[in-house]
């Protein structure tokens, strides 16, 4: 979604991203307000059997349980969802439970963060598995996954206070994943998605960053505005860097020193 054009002075070099790419990466905002822009994530690979997950996703999350020893003791209940069965499991809960039940626990069709393939419920192992709302409890073994959660890039999306600003109740099981930095970032600043969406907009260029130090190393994150057609950002080719749309209207750039 992305490519190269000519390198400019500086060792600087300017990227072109399409229209699409604002609807790309760890960063997108997937909520009542904006929906999912495509069905299936480009890159998606099993956590567990049925359970799939964006691949970098999918890769920091093992690391995070090999650290703990957390697949012996938690659960990956769902994953990467169709739209089909995003419907399926509204539509179920709906006649089940009821509808103040299903919104408060339950995204719509188009707007679940399933959708994107960047989310994951877990549950504590044992005889029986709630599937919408499965026992995460904050000790223990999920007490130490909640705890460094945010050094391999996961949030706690939905935690409790919050309800009025993500539009969904208390989900304790429900991790996403942004990245590194910016879960740190946010776990420090106790931000949701939507706050810190909003919150990195004031850093609206690379000359003015965002810092966060991390094992003794610089990172950078600053806010490009999408253009109506093709957006243009100007990196430092010497440095690695990360470009994620927000899913609204513009894009996140993180550079390491």
């Amino acid at each position: 979604n992305y490519r190269y054009t000519e390198r400019g002075m500086n060792d600087m070099k300017r990227i072109q991203l399409s229209r699409d790419a604002l609807y790309r990466g760890p960063l997108i905002l997937v909520n009542a307000l904006y929906g999912v822009a495509f069905d299936r994530p480009e890159t998606l690979t099993p956590v567990a059997e049925n359970v799939l997950l964006e691949k970098q996703a999918s890769s920091l999350l093992n690391e995070l349980m090999r650290e703990i020893g957390g697949w012996d003791s938690i659960v990956p209940v769902s994953g990467w969802r169709s739209m089909a069965k995003q419907q399926a499991i509204w539509d179920d809960c709906l006649r089940e439970s009821g509808q103040e039940y299903t919104r408060t626990y339950v995204a719509l069709p188009g707007h679940s963060e399933h959708q994107t393939g960047l989310a994951i419920d877990l549950g504590l192992r044992g005889e029986h598995i709630d599937f919408i709302c499965p026992d995460f409890p904050d000790t223990g073994i999920c007490g130490q996954f909640r705890k460094l959660a945010a050094k391999y890039g996961f949030i706690l999306r939905y935690p409790p206070g919050k309800e009025a600003v993500t539009g969904i109740g208390c989900e304790p099981w429900h991790f996403r994943y942004v990245g590194i930095p910016h879960a740190r970032i946010m776990e420090e600043n106790r931000q949701t998605l939507e706050e810190y969406t909003e919150y990195i907009r004031q850093f609206d260029s690379p000359v003015h960053p965002c810092c966060i130090r991390i094992g003794g190393r610089a990172i950078y994150v600053s806010y490009v505005p999408a253009a109506p057609e093709e957006t243009v950002i100007e990196v430092n080719e010497t440095a690695p860097f990360h470009i994620s749309g927000n899913n609204v209207d513009g894009f996140v750039l993180t550079q390491w020193a």
